[in-house]
């Protein structure tokens, strides 16, 4: 096999450049010889180790699965020593070692007499410490191993002891999966099944050498139980996709630490027939199911979300796009019409339409903003401004001069005019006994920190603080709550961002519920104006608050949102429907057309 060196150095010039190497558990690139460019493939994905199935033929060494499928110009010279010393030569190994599992198929002796003869050609291969030679398959009796050379170790596939000097030859140890467990790699091993496989593991460990088995499934579930249990090398078929879902467990992974204690609703509106007067709309920016989900599994299985009865979900996509943006999003909610992505307060020809805060203005509510993003970002701003596009903050910042909000906390205090007619609280126990007609508190100049860099209990404590605030106006009140970095974590592809912002988001629902169980008339609406980074919950551990997420996007998606509602006219927000009517059902609920 001829290979073109000038090609092939560029396709692993890329590879280095996307991938970094270290890991903890190390990836074995099972029956390299298969892949489209063999060798160079798994180098450049970062695999550690890399198999060639070698026959013995006519005194030439070839490299296939099987003895007919040999062919003259796969040899193991060809597609590996002179690959090797190449890469040595351009100095592009970056792993810190490479083993070359070399599987005899033949005859033990005469086949590794002939491996040793043709590696001695490669005097720059031999006088390196960096690649080394490891022999499976049929192989010579321990007793033989010492009188190979330096560059010749050994693949142990036995738990027998060995002598001290016959240890010092042996670089791996392989132990068949299959004699085992018959898993499958699809959810997880039996009860039966599973101590056998973690004491073999830990048998094996105790020889001081790395481990690997071989006959594994071979799938992200696998990986991520090989790589936890302690494998050292793990099989696979897909090196690339191997690797990089190896080197990005521990990314993934998070073990929580922040937790929402769980309330019971009291469902006494159920009793009740009384009129809704205040509405509190809650947003989780970003929120899907999973990351709902996320919530859910590391805060103990509970969330005081997750005891609300009425359940709903809505369709998100923007008048121009199959996702929505944020502020398509939010500007469905805030004025009952579906807009184009970027667009505040406007309808799809950009004309300004009223939203929630000035039509209940109208009606004598008091209104108020409460976000953990800063105050001109898409979401609040749909609730007060009127704009074709989202990065026009300064003239955000303007609408905000003229609006109808009685109240608003938020970051972004550099953002804002110092002409706004708005008191400043300055703590958030400032707010709720403040006698001011409008009245801000800024959690920030800029953006606001994030739960896991200390924000603390501050969005629940100024959500309490902000409903007393309303409801000592004396007035009926609307409230828009946003926990915008939900969406930041799945944008960023973290999963610790999204289940802790997700759980303090639930502490927040918490005070929204309480009070509505004390001030009955109060309906609250629950929801998210799309789904962020694709999330899923591939695998987790309750009992230690761990999950790993994973992602199919950096960006948002299209899929359906949960809406959950409680209080006086709740039973408005169940079914399937479009989010605009967010916006309608709202003003049913208040007996307003």
């Amino acid at each position: 096999m001829h290979l073109n060196f000038k090609k092939i150095t560029g396709f692993i010039i890329l590879f280095f450049a996307a991938t970094t190497f270290a890991q903890t558990a190390k990836i074995h690139s099972h029956n390299d010889y298969e892949q489209k460019v063999p060798f160079w493939y798994a180098l450049g994905s970062g695999a550690h180790s890399i198999e060639a199935d070698v026959f013995l033929e006519n005194s030439e060494l070839f490299v296939a699965h099987n003895q007919k499928d040999i062919t003259k110009e796969r040899t193991f010279e060809s597609l590996y020593l002179n690959p090797i010393d190449k890469a040595l030569s351009m100095n592009m190994i970056k792993q810190e070692s490479l083993q070359i599992l070399i599987d005899i198929k033949t005859d033990a002796k005469t086949t590794l007499a002939q491996i040793v003869k043709i590696i001695q050609k490669y005097p720059q291969i031999t006088a390196q410490k960096k690649v080394k030679f490891v022999i499976s398959g049929n192989q010579p009796h321990p007793e033989e191993y010492n009188s190979y050379p330096d560059f010749i170790l050994f693949d142990y596939q036995k738990l027998d002891d060995l002598t001290a000097a016959q240890l010092e030859k042996v670089a791996l140890l392989s132990l068949n999966f299959k004699q085992y467990s018959v898993w499958n790699g699809k959810g997880g091993l039996t009860e039966d099944d599973l101590p056998k496989v973690t004491e073999v593991i830990k048998k094996a460990k105790s020889f001081g050498k790395p481990f690997r088995f071989w006959a594994i499934p071979d799938g992200k579930t696998s990986w991520e139980f090989f790589a936890h249990n302690g494998v050292d090398f793990i099989n696979t078929d897909h090196p690339k996709e191997c690797v990089e879902y190896v080197e990005n467990l521990k990314h993934r992974t998070f073990t929580n630490a922040v937790f929402s204690e769980v309330y019971q609703p009291k469902f006494s509106y159920l009793k009740k027939n009384v009129p809704v007067k205040n509405v509190i709309l809650l947003i989780g920016d970003g929120n899907g199911l999973s990351q709902i989900s996320s919530s859910v599994l590391t805060n103990k299985g509970q969330l005081t979300l997750t005891q609300l009865k009425n359940i709903g979900l809505i369709k998100t996509t923007a008048a121009d796009n199959f996702t929505t943006d944020s502020a398509a999003g939010a500007t469905a909610f805030a004025t009952g019409k579906k807009t184009k992505n970027r667009f505040i307060g406007v309808d799809a020809e950009g004309k300004k339409i009223p939203n929630l805060t000035e039509i209940l203005s109208e009606k004598g509510f008091n209104t108020g903003v409460i976000t953990t993003d800063e105050i001109v970002g898409a979401t609040p701003s749909a609730f007060y401004a009127h704009q074709k596009d989202r990065g026009m903050e300064k003239e955000i910042a303007e609408d905000l001069l003229t609006s109808k909000l009685t109240f608003f906390a938020s970051g972004g205090k550099s953002k804002i005019s110092p002409k706004h007619q708005f008191s400043i609280a300055n703590q958030p126990e400032e707010i709720g006994g403040n006698k001011a007609d409008k009245l801000a508190y800024f959690m920030s100049d800029n953006g606001v920190p994030q739960v896991l860099k200390g924000r603390g209990n501050l969005l629940s404590n100024v959500v309490e603080n902000g409903l007393t605030f309303l409801k000592n106006k004396k007035k009926p009140f609307f409230m828009m709550i946003e926990a915008a970095q939900i969406d930041s974590g799945g944008h960023s592809n973290n999963v610790g961002t999204i289940v802790t912002e997700g759980i303090d988001f639930d502490r927040a629902i918490t005070k929204a519920i309480q009070f509505a169980d004390h001030n009955p008339g109060t309906l609250v609406v629950i929801t998210a104006d799309h789904e962020t980074g694709g999330f899923s919950i591939p695998h987790g551990d309750m009992k230690t608050s761990t999950i790993e997420g994973d992602f199919t996007t950096d960006d948002h998606s299209a899929t359906l949102i949960p809406v959950f509602s409680y209080g006086s006219g709740s039973e408005n927000f169940t079914g399937v429907y479009e989010n605009n009517e967010i916006f309608h059902k709202i003003l049913k609920a208040l007996r307003f057309k």
